[in-house]
């Protein structure tokens, strides 16, 4: 089997490449710029508004994982470009090909499109594939996780100082693992029933997800810390969220953008939603993920 990848070079991608390599799957992978050599993967350079290098990244084969995307953007154009275009660039160089599978990688806020411009772009990405007459499967997952990761690493820097601020008290999440959601995504390319068609949301396997709280304090933990915690308002986010702007211009990591859906107190994966358990099911408990992660950062100089 020969698959082509979009987002190979970011965190999850680097994941699902380590994961296809052990399972002897061949990757054309879509990057931006120069990488060096891989076993089992052939570059194609370009991006996903590029439509010579996609249509070379599609051809020949068998299933196409979409997984780039842009999460942060300084304006609706970028979320725009990046997650609907983008999408609709794949979806078209995929059907020129005779590419007979897509997996999708959107994301829990196209369940709330109206909190953010991010989750309105994900859910028109969505809309998108369900209407590609390719045969696919969206999933979406939660807060992902692990070695290479640049969101939750703040928290952990955090946590190092003894000091964790929060969204709001009442707000609860799911969690995943990035090499778990990589397992998935390969779990998902054969053709099949229970997987053709469907909209999955893949966790760690807790009911009811994690409380700001406790992921902080179970942070805290993976760092050898007991973090103080503090739940901060919306109000306050927005405020931190506009500092953030103007110390770190369009790098800022909090955005005004990201409080709306930050804010929101459901980000647990839907009862039901979850992919059956004879497909995939999680294999790292989040506490030892965490711990990990932690000495993952420690042993790459990231703390």
């Amino acid at each position: 089997m020969t698959i082509a990848v979009t987002g190979a070079t970011g965190f999850v991608g680097q994941a699902l490449l380590d994961r296809a390599e052990e399972a002897g799957i061949a990757v054309r992978a879509l990057n931006r710029r120069d990488q060096p050599p891989r076993a089992g993967v052939e570059w194609v350079r370009g991006d996903l508004d590029d439509h010579a290098a996609l249509r070379k990244l599609c051809r020949g084969t068998e299933a196409v994982i979409h997984v780039a995307g842009v999460v942060n953007a300084p304006d609706p154009e970028g979320f725009e470009r990046g997650n609907v275009t983008g999408t609709l660039n794949v979806i078209e160089a995929a059907r020129q090909a005779g590419v007979p599978r897509l997996v999708h990688v959107s994301s829990l806020s196209a369940r709330e499109p109206d909190l953010s411009v991010y989750g309105a772009s994900k859910a028109r990405a969505e809309k998108l594939v369900r209407a590609s007459g390719i045969d696919w499967t969206i999933v979406r997952p939660p807060g992902i996780y692990g070695p290479r990761d640049t969101e939750y690493l703040e928290m952990f820097r955090l946590a190092r100082w003894g000091l964790l601020p929060v969204p709001p008290r009442e707000g609860r999440s799911s969690l995943i693992h990035v090499d778990d959601l990589a397992r998935l995504l390969l779990a998902l390319l054969p053709r099949s029933e229970e997987a053709s068609h469907r909209v999955y949301e893949p966790d760690d396997g807790r009911k009811n997800g994690w409380s700001h709280y406790e992921l902080a304090r179970t942070i805290g933990w993976a760092m050898g810390r007991r973090p103080w915690v503090i739940h901060l308002s919306r109000a306050s986010l927005e405020r931190v969220a506009r500092a953030d702007r103007f110390v770190r211009g369009p790098r800022a990591k909090l955005t005004l953008d990201r409080v709306g859906y930050m804010a929101h107190p459901d980000w647990v994966v839907t009862h039901g939603s979850r992919p059956p358990s004879g497909l995939w099911r999680p294999l790292i408990p989040t506490r030892e993920g965490l711990k990990a992660t932690a000495q993952w950062y420690r042993d790459n100089n990231w703390l």
